[in-house]
């Protein structure tokens, strides 16, 4: 099978030349001074600009310039336009599968950009997924210490053998799979979600949520203040927390596992650039300086040979930690999200 990613195939004009603006695939296209990644910025761009981007620089030549935030509507009205400044874009949570759908991507030409060291979840046609996270639970070590934590969302819901404050992102996602979960169902029957199900065991666990927390930051500052004993959270705050010696951990069990995604603007004069750049970013070691100071993996199943051993118990997707969660199903809340969100502010609102 023939990968024609982001090269265009040779097409004849009636009078029987090639049109300019087409590239076949086995002619390198003259480089550019730049290319142009969107990102979230802050800490993420300066750990990419000492890895992806130094390397790519290093190897082609041509120099990367970073920009954010990352915005679903600016990429949009780019591709709409037919003018993209963007070569690639990260794209936030269910982003991805919505901007697949509209035909916003270009696709990933695998003859290129490498992923057969990849989880077959992680090789979508349009999406490279640069990096995992799991929504986990988060506990203080100093009241559940010598692994007497919950373990799962079951344990979470059992407030009389774990008693303590306890804090839930306010949000349907995640915490309508972790309810179902909580109510005894296997992690690979999740979806469909049965909201009825849902809703019903989130009513037992109401009463205990002294916080619903709203920000990234919250639940890891709430443990920190001990304001809870337990939260969800995303893996990569407790993991910064647990390095500095904080009394706070994480369990994975029951954990929901996302990506963090990439693609390239559909249109993008530079797509044959940012094929390259996305094959840096599939590098192991490359991945691992990422890893290694955020806590959100590579996918790339060598990456957590590059990173230290004392770190893989505190990975989501750590053999002994992944088989233990399950992935969000983006496809379901892409349909269902709405729905959901409508009910949940309902339930939110009820006293």
């Amino acid at each position: 099978m023939s990968h024609l990613v982001g090269r265009r195939p040779l097409l004849l004009l009636s009078g029987g030349l090639l049109s300019p603006a087409i590239v076949s695939a086995q002619t390198t296209p003259p480089k550019p001074d730049r290319i142009v990644v969107n990102a979230s910025g802050g800490a993420m761009n300066s750990i990419f600009r000492r890895s992806y981007f130094a390397a790519f620089e290093r190897e082609f030549g041509i120099r990367v310039v970073d920009t954010s935030p990352v915005d679903f509507g600016k990429l949009r009205a780019m591709v709409e336009s037919g003018n993209p400044e963007w070569t690639c874009t990260e794209i936030g949570g269910q982003d991805a599968v919505r901007a697949k759908q509209l035909n916003l991507l270009e696709p990933i030409d695998n003859a290129v950009v490498d992923r057969s060291d990849y989880p077959e979840v992680a090789r979508d046609s349009h999406i490279l997924t640069a990096s995992a996270y799991s929504t986990a639970l988060g506990y203080r070590t100093d009241v559940f210490p010598n692994n007497s934590q919950p373990k799962g969302w079951a344990d979470f819901w059992d407030v009389r053998r774990f008693p303590g404050p306890r804090s839930l992102r306010n949000h349907p996602t995640d915490n309508l799979e972790f309810a179902l979960l909580a109510d005894g169902v296997p992690l690979d029957q999740i979806y469909p979600i049965d909201m009825d199900r849902a809703f019903r065991s989130l009513d037992r666990i109401r009463p205990h949520i002294t916080v619903w927390w709203s920000t990234g930051a919250q639940p890891a500052q709430l443990l920190v203040d001990r304001e809870v004993v337990l939260a969800s959270g995303w893996n990569g705050r407790f993991y910064e927390l647990t390095r500095r010696g904080a009394p706070v951990a994480t369990d994975f069990t029951g954990g929901s596992l996302k990506s963090g995604s990439f693609g390239m603007p559909r249109g993008t004069r530079q797509s044959y650039w940012g094929q390259r750049f996305f094959s840096v970013m599939t590098r192991p070691e490359l991945q691992a300086v990422y890893t290694t100071e955020m806590g959100y993996p590579g996918l790339n199943r060598r990456t957590m040979d590059h990173v230290p051993a004392e770190l893989h118990p505190l990975m989501c997707t750590a053999p002994g930690n992944i088989e233990k969660q399950f992935w969000l199903n983006v496809e379901w809340w892409t349909e269902n999200a709405a729905a959901a969100q409508e009910r949940w502010n309902r339930w939110m609102l009820r006293r």
